[in-house]
């Protein structure tokens, strides 16, 4: 009785507020950004007023590149992340007398990569910046292969989270930092009511009326309630083998940059 409950408990999983079968998810995520990755960028600034700016600059002044070492950005869309690494790794006052940082964007959404080609800055970093179209719960890397895991507003998105986060893992080198910026849930009563409001009402409207597409932003809001709260999420990266786990509230808990090593 009770293995047949565990079998048909994992083969549905939620998508936004719907429960859908577990191996459909990863196509509906996937027509969900082909569907936004022309218009991505730009909606995020809409929707955060450009705070999402301030949070990623946030994960990677956490984060402090430094030159010759290597970033897996996973769901790494247009490859902001990524090139705000290599920029970063490349300002270092050693620099000059080291090798060069790397970086890889791995995301499951073709379109969302080809959007990511057309950025200003992407030509400039073309040889250091690889672009991989991938799975997070299968990443195309080997083990022990890069110093930093980034993933910033798409674990959420990742059909099972847990193996995810033991994927992370994997591919860290010992000493490797891993990172996970999410939205997250607010610490006061009063400005999760603010935000309800404004993400229920106003970010599908902006989905409508600037992407042509209501219904996938109105996922998207719906995804961000069905993440767990700072502490379980946080237990659940201690659980895939991450030392030193923690995170930092930004905005009051709209988001949260969530961190680990593997030592």
């Amino acid at each position: 009785m009770g293995s047949t409950m565990e079998k048909e408990r994992t083969t549905e999983t939620s998508f936004g507020f719907r429960t859908v079968p577990t191996a459909e998810k990863a196509k509906m995520v996937r027509e969900v950004f082909d569907s936004v990755a022309s218009r991505y960028d730009l909606m995020n600034d809409l929707m955060s007023a450009g705070v999402h700016r301030i949070w990623k600059s946030t994960l990677l002044d956490r984060l402090a590149a430094q030159p010759g070492q290597s970033i897996l950005d996973v769901a790494g869309g247009t490859g902001d992340i990524a090139l705000g690494f290599l920029k970063r790794a490349d300002a270092r006052p050693r620099a000059k007398t080291h090798s060069l940082s790397t970086a890889f964007v791995c995301d499951i959404n073709h379109e969302m990569l080809k959007a990511g080609c057309t950025r200003e800055d992407a030509e400039v970093y073309s040889r250091r910046l690889n672009r991989i179209c991938g799975d997070a719960q299968h990443l195309p890397l080997p083990d022990h292969s890069v110093d930093a895991y980034t993933i910033a507003f798409g674990i959420r998105n990742v059909t099972d989270i847990d193996t995810a986060l033991r994927e992370a893992y994997r591919v860290l080198k010992p000493g490797g930092r891993f990172m996970c910026l999410e939205f997250s849930h607010p610490i006061t009563d009063g400005l999760q009511k603010i935000y309800d409001s404004y993400s229920f009402n106003i970010i599908p409207w902006l989905g409508e009326k600037v992407a042509n597409d209501r219904e996938s932003y109105q996922y998207l809001v719906e995804s961000i309630r069905k993440f767990p709260a700072q502490d379980a999420f946080a237990a659940r990266i201690h659980a895939a083998g991450f030392s030193r786990v923690a995170y930092e509230n930004l905005t009051g808990g709209v988001a949260a940059l969530h961190m680990g090593w593997r030592i």
